[in-house]
């Protein structure tokens, strides 16, 4: 499974990045970090439905992303239109990396994720000293022990956490770490399909004072009909945005479908 082989490459990069900065070092940076801090919880828990504009070069599923505009120009339309950033930060397959992160820090006064495979104690430390406000979670590549330990260190931190499930069972280890905010990743992490049934499905989970996540396969007018009525509080659109050459009249018009279908 591509998960499998994205996770060794990680710890590749990982020993290398240590290389670089020593663990405790990192450690040090996070500790000193006196950046901005906007929360990322409450970006996505306001009324209405909010918005995270991704950043991202490439994807195991489409290859390399033919981007129609410069980094500094979407973070700008970024700032005016959505609620929130995730930034990929994972090299090998999604082409991103952590300096990508802080020239956004620099450009934008909005929340960022930093979006990677996160299974050492390092990469918090890494994203709280680059200047993120959040991390991802992926419960189909933590044991329990190491969710809970993580979302720990995330909170100790400063840091929001977005538990990412697939599944049921996942989304039932995700809710029992006492999870704030929940995600779903609508792609099929075994064969890259996206069914966004999957958002409606574990819907029926998510306690209402959670704040719930859609992520993967918003690239049309009928997803946002569709996921409108899956009770969720924010979407995350990032091949979409990447391919437009208007992110910010495509965000602005995505929040009016949705509250039309609310209306409705």
């Amino acid at each position: 499974m591509i998960l499998d082989e994205i996770v060794e490459d990680k710890k590749i990069r990982l020993s290398e990045h240590k290389v670089r900065i020593s663990p405790s070092e990192m450690r040090r940076l996070a500790e000193a970090y006196d950046g901005p801090s906007p929360s990322f919880r409450k970006a996505l828990a306001k009324p209405g439905i909010s918005i995270i504009g991704e950043f991202k070069k490439a994807s195991p599923s489409l290859g390399k992303i033919d981007s129609k505009i410069e980094l500094t120009d979407r973070i700008d339309d970024y700032n005016y239109a959505v609620d929130a950033i995730s930034c990929l930060t994972e090299e090998d397959h999604f082409l991103g990396n952590v300096d990508y992160l802080k020239q956004i820090r620099a450009m934008s006064p909005l929340p960022i994720i930093m979006k990677d495979f996160m299974i050492d104690e390092y990469q918090f430390y890494e994203a709280k000293a680059i200047g993120a406000n959040a991390i991802l979670l992926i419960a189909a590549i933590l044991d329990d022990a190491q969710l809970k330990a993580f979302y720990q260190l995330s909170c100790e931190l400063g840091l929001d956490a977005l538990f990412e499930a697939h599944d049921e069972a996942e989304m039932d280890r995700a809710l029992s770490c006492g999870a704030k905010i929940v995600g779903v990743n609508n792609r099929d992490l075994r064969d890259f399909t996206i069914r966004l049934e999957t958002t409606h499905r574990l819907s029926k989970m998510v306690p209402e004072d959670r704040v719930f996540v859609a992520e993967s396969g918003i690239v049309e007018d009928v997803d946002v009909r569709f996921l409108a009525q899956c009770r969720v509080d924010a979407f995350l659109i990032g091949r979409a945005f990447m391919e437009s050459a208007d992110p910010r009249s495509l965000a602005k018009h995505w929040k009016e479908v949705y509250n039309s279908c609310l209306q409705g």
